[in-house]
Formats: C-alpha cells, sequence, structure tokens
C-alpha cells in the first residue's frame, strides 16, 4: 500500500497582495492540488523571525512546503509543481513555447523595477494611488506594453495557443496600470481583464485583507 502523498502548506503575505504568491497559488489551484493558506505579516518583519527564516532559504513569500521539502521564489515553485504534477500543465509542452513563457516570467520579476515601485500591486487590491507616474515610471510603462504587443499580436488573449501561468504573470503586471487607469490600449486592458476572470485569481482578490495604514483613521478603517 503506497504511503499518502505529504501535505503542502503555502506561504503567502498577509495583505494578499504578492505577484508572486498569486502566481503559486494560481498554480496550485490549476492543478487541483490541495494546500494549506498560511500568511506571513511582511509588514512586521515576521519574515525575518526565526520560524519562517528557518524555513525559507530566501526568507521570501512565497514559500511552499511538501513535506520535508520547503522551497521559495515563485517560478521555483511554479517549475516544481510543473514537474511533479504534470497531469494538468500550466506551462506550454513545446520546448520553444515553455521557454517563451519562463522568459516572460523571469522579465516580469527582473525588470520594469519603477513601474513596480510606482504601481505597486496595491492599486490592483486595494485602489488606485493619485499619483501621476514619473518620466522614468512612464519609460518603463512603455516599454512594458510594447513588449506586451509583441507577445500578443493581433488581439491574443493568451500568449500561446492554450492558457500558460505566465499569462498570469503577464496580466498581473498589466493590471498595475489598468487598475490604475494609466492608459493601456484596449486589447492589453482586455487580454489583463480577462485573465483575472480566472477563477483561482478571483479567490485571491476576495480575499480579507487588513487595512493600510494610510487608510486609517484615528486608528479605524476610514
Amino acid at each position: 500500500m503506497s504511503a499518502a502523498p505529504a501535505p503542502f502548506t503555502l506561504y503567502v503575505d498577509a495583505q494578499f497582495t504578492s505577484p508572486y504568491a498569486l502566481s503559486v497559488f494560481v498554480t496550485l489551484r490549476e492543478k487541483g492540488i490541495p494546500f494549506d493558506l498560511r500568511t506571513v505579516d511582511l509588514d512586521q518583519g515576521a519574515h525575518h523571525e526565526s520560524g519562517f527564516a528557518g524555513m525559507s532559504i530566501t526568507r521570501r513569500v512565497p514559500t511552499l512546503v511538501h513535506g520535508d521539502f520547503m522551497l521559495s521564489e515563485s517560478s521555483a515553485i511554479d517549475e516544481y509543481l510543473e514537474t511533479i504534477a504534470p497531469d494538468v500543465p500550466v506551462y506550454p509542452t513545446d520546448v520553444r513555447e515553455r521557454a517563451r513563457a519562463r522568459q516572460v516570467q523571469a522579465w516580469v520579476r527582473s525588470d520594469l523595477g519603477i513601474l513596480r515601485e510606482e504601481r505597486s500591486t496595491q492599486v490592483i487590491f486595494y485602489g488606485p494611488s493619485d499619483q501621476p507616474l514619473s518620466d522614468a515610471g512612464y519609460a518603463a510603462a512603455s516599454k512594458l506594453i510594447a513588449i506586451a504587443q509583441s507577445l500578443l499580436p493581433d488581439g491574443r488573449m493568451s500568449l500561446f495557443d492554450k492558457w500558460c501561468i505566465a499569462d498570469i504573470d503577464l496580466a498581473i503586471m498589466l493590471n498595475r496600470l489598468v487598475y490604475n487607469d494609466d492608459v493601456v490600449p484596449p486589447a492589453l486592458a482586455e487580454y489583463a481583464r480577462r485573465q483575472f476572470l480566472h477563477p483561482a485569481v478571483k479567490e485571491w482578490a476576495a480575499m480579507t485583507r487588513p487595512p493600510r495604514e494610510c487608510d486609517l483613521v484615528d486608528g479605524q478603517a476610514a
């Protein structure tokens, strides 16, 4: 008799705003893998406390615990889950398309830093910013739009013939602009909105979030 599969636990940020935690959350849901969801309060520095730091090598969310194996960094987790649970793929099967999907994931995690700063994912999950983009932020947004248009020619609504997890990652980056009412070409805005209709994204968006300090008046939510 085979042993029962080891349980999964996913650690995410208590504010449910991490785009990287969302990527792994969607992957787990897409694959139908049961898991426990636990939160880490990054604002309070909980990711540096010994319990979590001893578990997550990079002290970041998301961190996935699978039995006695612990893994952080979202794209690494996505690929690990793809390898151990391949029946419902979240990456393309074609080797070149798969490489392109990984390229997109790596790009949105490593580039456009000023845009990620000026349009954090709080604009998606808490509300828009009242600050205009700086010149550098506008340049980053223009770069994002140009590259996204090259990846999604002729109004495509997915990067490849079938949906993949990189669609969610790209849509999150675009929705930093869309949800803030910054100028985005209609086809790209529609692509980003459609990706957010994924059931797991809607589930994530519906999570209960603690109020931000800027939303408090005399210690109470405004």
